[in-house]
């Protein structure tokens, strides 16, 4: 099950525009401290690089996704999600408006 709400946060209301608005987020802090952001990613097909390790959860919609140094696409929706290691990049592909929370580790 994806999460559909968040209770308790800052939010930077200055978006992150990134790739000329295919990606766009907002930063959300939790009350310890944690940092998240949450955002769509449009149709197109990207590559974002991770300093530190990230968990990307859909939360609508879905996506492909390759990890650095894989050959392999693989699905991502609704409710579930993957994991990029720091000091690395993934590509992305949707063909559908992408919903996610970027959880950093």
């Amino acid at each position: 099950m994806s999460t559909s709400s968040i209770a308790n946060v800052t939010v930077t209301t200055q978006a992150n525009v990134y790739f000329d608005g295919k990606c766009v987020s907002h930063n959300i802090t939790f009350a310890d401290g944690t940092k998240k952001s949450v955002g769509v990613v449009l149709p197109a097909t990207l590559t974002f690089n991770a300093g530190a390790p990230e968990i990307m959860e859909c939360v609508a919609g879905s996506c492909e996704y390759k990890l650095a140094g894989s050959e392999a696409w693989l699905k991502s929706g609704a409710g579930e999600k993957f994991s990029v290691p720091g000091n690395s990049s993934f590509q992305i592909r949707v063909a559908e408006a992408f919903h996610y929370i970027c959880h950093f580790g």
